[in-house]
Formats: C-alpha cells, sequence, structure tokens
C-alpha cells in the first residue's frame, strides 16, 4: 500500500476506495430517533439541561458522585472523567452496533467504540454467541486451551512482521514485554519514542507521552523514578532529523525505537510520506529493532494493519483492542529469532495468569472472521471519508479553522488550521472551542472522545445515515460556537 500523502491531515482525504460498495450490518438495532432541534452549546450541563425532559444527564451525575467516593477521580481510566471538556461524564448502560445508551436512558451515535475495538460494532450477535458457548466450557482455564493456537494463526497470517506471538491482558503489558523482549535480543538499554505517542502506563514509557496524559496536562507521571526513563531518548514525530541526532549521539546504544505508525494518542497524527521508511532504514543500519505500536492501528487501516497498510516491516509488533473483540487483551509478536527468546523458550521472563484466557481468544476470532470478510476496509474508508469531509466542510462554512482526516475507519480533528505532524502541532487546537463542540455534539446524540487528544473510530455497523445525522448536527452546533 502506498504511503499516506501528506494532505491527508489537511482536507480529511485519504486514498480513495477503488470498489463501491453498500455493505449494511449483519443485525438490526431498534433505537429511538433523537429530534433536530437546535442544541445550547456550554461547557458543563446546566440546571436546565437537568430538567429537559429530551435531554438530562441526572443519573449519570449521582452515578458520578458517589463513583468520586469509590474510586481516584470517579473513573478506572483517567480520560473518561472528562477533564479536558469540563463537566461530568456519562455512564453508559447499554451498547448495540454503532449506538450506546446512558443511564438517563440518552442515545448516541458511537465514534469511541471502546477506544478501538468495536470495529464490527457494539455487541455484534456472531460474538456474543461465541462468549456464550465459551462460557459453558469455563471462563479462564490458567492452562493452554485450543483458541489460543487458533487466534494465534489468524494473528500471524494476517500482520507481515509476526512469525510467533505472545498474548497477554492489554496493550500495555504488550509494550513493556516488547521492550524487554529488544533490550534482551540486542544487549542495548536505550529505546526512542516519540513525543505524544502513548504505550501504556509503563514507567519507561511515561515520558512525553499523549493520550491521558496529555488530557491532564501531566509532562510525566509522579512516582516514576528518575532511573526508569533515563534510557528513554524522545523526538518530535515526523522528524526524522531529531532521530539521525539522537543516533549520531548515542551510537551503539540503543536497543530499539517504538512508534504508533499512525498516532492516535494526540489526535489522529499520519506519518510524512517517506518518514516511516527512514526510520525502518536507520534503524537497520544501527542494529536497532522497530517496534510498531499496532494496538490501535492493528487491523484497523488494513487487515494487516498499518505496516501492510503503508508497506513498512517492523521487527516487533504490538497489538491489543480488535485481537480481544472488546474483551481485555493484548499481544507482542515478531520475528522467531526474536521472539524465540521469551520464556519459556529462551531466557526473557514474561508471564500473566489470564493471558489467552479463553473468552477473549473467542471474542477475538469472531471478529477477526468478520472483518475479512469481502469490502471491510473500502465500506470503513467510505463513510470515515464521508464523515471527516462533511465535519470540516460545516466548520468551514461557520468560520472556524480546522484540520484533519482519516484512514478507512480511524480518523481526526483538530480546531486549528493545520496541517498537524506532531504533539507540539496538536497543541495549537483550541481545546476550548473543541470542548464547546464536544457539549453540544453530545446533546445532540452524538459521543465522541472527551478529548481532542484522541483518535475517532468508525465501525461496521455504522450507517450513512449515521453519517448524514452526525453531519447535520455538526453543521447545527458549529454554527453556534
Amino acid at each position: 500500500m502506498a504511503a499516506a500523502s501528506d494532505s491527508i491531515l489537511n482536507f480529511g482525504i485519504s486514498r480513495s476506495s477503488s470498489t463501491s460498495t453498500t455493505r449494511s450490518p449483519s443485525y438490526s438495532y431498534s433505537h429511538r430517533r433523537r429530534s433536530s432541534r437546535p442544541c445550547s452549546v456550554r461547557m458543563q450541563v446546566s440546571a436546565d439541561a437537568k430538567t429537559n425532559n429530551t435531554f438530562s444527564l441526572k443519573n449519570s451525575e449521582e452515578a458520578f458522585s458517589a463513583a468520586k467516593d469509590l474510586m481516584p477521580g470517579g473513573v478506572n481510566s483517567p480520560v473518561r472523567a472528562f477533564k479536558s471538556v469540563g463537566g461530568h461524564p456519562i455512564v453508559i448502560d447499554s451498547v448495540k452496533g454503532s449506538r450506546m445508551r446512558d443511564i438517563d436512558d440518552n442515545e448516541y451515535i458511537d465514534y469511541v467504540g471502546s477506544w478501538g475495538p468495536a470495529i464490527i460494532g457494539h455487541a455484534h450477535d456472531k460474538v456474543l454467541a461465541a462468549l456464550a458457548e465459551t462460557m459453558k466450557k469455563g471462563t479462564s482455564f490458567g492452562a493452554p486451551c485450543l483458541l489460543e493456537n487458533t487466534l494465534a494463526e489468524m494473528v500471524i497470517s494476517a500482520v507481515p512482521s509476526i512469525e510467533m506471538v505472545r498474548f497477554v491482558n492489554s496493550g500495555t503489558e504488550a509494550c513493556m514485554g516488547a521492550l524487554r523482549l529488544a533490550r534482551a535480543y540486542t544487549g542495548k538499554q536505550k529505546i526512542i519514542k516519540f513525543e505524544g505517542c502513548y504505550h501504556g502506563h509503563a514507567d519507561a514509557l511515561l515520558v512525553k507521552a499523549g493520550s491521558g496524559v496529555a488530557t491532564l496536562g501531566l509532562p510525566d507521571s509522579p512516582g516514576v523514578p528518575k532511573a526508569a526513563t533515563s534510557d528513554t531518548l524522545t523526538a518530535p514525530f515526523n522528524d526524522f532529523s531529531a532521530i539521525e541526532k539522537l543516533f549520531e549521539t548515542h551510537k551503539e546504544q540503543i536497543a530499539a525505537v517504538i512508534l504508533e505508525p499512525v498516532v492516535g494518542n494526540s489526535g489522529f497524527v499520519v506519518p510524512k510520506s517517506d518518514f516511516l521508511n527512514a526510520i525502518r532504514r536507520i534503524t537497520k543500519e544501527n542494529n536497532t529493532l522497530l517496534i510498531f505500536d499496532e494496538v490501535m492501528t492493528g487491523f484497523r487501516l488494513s487487515y494487516g494493519g498499518a505496516q501492510e497498510y503503508f508497506g513498512i516491516v517492523p521487527d516487533l509488533t504490538t497489538l491489543g483492542k480488535i485481537i480481544g473483540g472488546g474483551l481485555p487483551v493484548g499481544a507482542y509478536g515478531g520475528r522467531r529469532d526474536i521472539m524465540e527468546m521469551v520464556a519459556p523458550a529462551g531466557p526473557m521472563y514474561q508471564a500473566g495468569t489470564l493471558s489467552g484466557n479463553p473468552l477473549a481468544m473467542a471474542a477475538g476470532i469472531q471478529t477477526l472472521k468478520l472483518i475479512k470478510e469481502p469490502g471491510t476496509y473500502e465500506y470503513l474508508d467510505k463513510i470515515t471519508g464521508e464523515l471527516v469531509k462533511g465535519i470540516l466542510e460545516a466548520g468551514k462554512r461557520a468560520g472556524h479553522s480546522m484540520c484533519g482526516g482519516h484512514i478507512n475507519g480511524m480518523f481526526g480533528f483538530f480546531f486549528t488550521e493545520g496541517p498537524v505532524y506532531n504533539f507540539a502541532d496538536a497543541k495549537k487546537s483550541d481545546e476550548a472551542k473543541f470542548a464547546r463542540f464536544y457539549w453540544g455534539m453530545l446533546e445532540e446524540g452524538v459521543y465522541f472522545a472527551p478529548s481532542p487528544f484522541e483518535a475517532g473510530f468508525t465501525s461496521l455497523a455504522h450507517t450513512f445515515d449515521d453519517i448524514k445525522m452526525t453531519i447535520a448536527a455538526a453543521e447545527r452546533v458549529l454554527l453556534q460556537l
């Protein structure tokens, strides 16, 4: 697949599909249609809104207030707390297809998709059936099961860089394992990561991270010892000259370069045309391993991930999200000679009680079967392209500076003229305006990520009606900002 054009992020246009498809979801979902009334755009829920029969968040507010006494910040992952957009989070009761419903009975078109896993839509009937059948045999064995073999074969056949794979329980765990493996294999200690790229909350990786760290404005996390990050080097994404300088300064010391091939934790940021090729070239020249963190992009940009889409094969790859079909999962894999260093085949130790548990394996198998069907990525490209194009055009008509883009089922936009090539560019986005836009869209029945520093996701369950409704809602909201 050809490299992404630098124009993707400016105009919301990715490669055009050569195949016209009318693919529709394989299940139906009955829902009430939201009204097309004008919305009141605000930073937080007003007293009037709480008593409005059409849109109330009273139950969510009460639930969140109680949660703050039970859990730090009232949530189990920081970005869910709505710190970046103000107000309190909505508390979800159920999901199905492209829709989610909160405990106040408000329904939303969902563009978060559980932060990426829901590529076939929420609670797909075939996934639920596979889980029900698997649960009859038990939920966790703590021992090998055949489902592990099946999913491993599917991952290996799909992802160009993976010859062997180790399943774990999260993307964080996958990245931890991959970095330890890189150091063990190369005998070197230093790693390079990119500013604004988030690879989980391991100590060595919480340096200039994106995602929730960016949302909360935390440059680094307290509690991380200096020694844990002393071998972590950072550079701006898309700045190859900075990488050259690091290799020159730290000759024969760099074990690995880890990156999101398309950044999703600083918003949606694509690589410049030759950036990934240049990184691949310099890592080979210096006997350094290249690690693609495809927790987000794996099986989303294409069936073989970003590495298949861009035609760049790393040494190691981390996965998560989609391969678990909505259940907790992670994986790291790569060349056989590297992976054979992992215990018990080799000396690099890593283990996990619930790794490869049968429920996650069953859900992942069914999900990968469904997205392998013909027309999947053409459909995602078409609906996501229309979505981003429609929002950006609505923003332009309303007089806002905006830029954005998409690749198949992953997208993003910023309230800045752009272009956005790295985290520093992303931070130029008008966060206050995004917050007002966010709450306006929420009232209109559209759920985006509650942070300007997170990518969005579409699914096979999203319909063209969903896209048209979202664009129409954006038009109304943007005119009032």
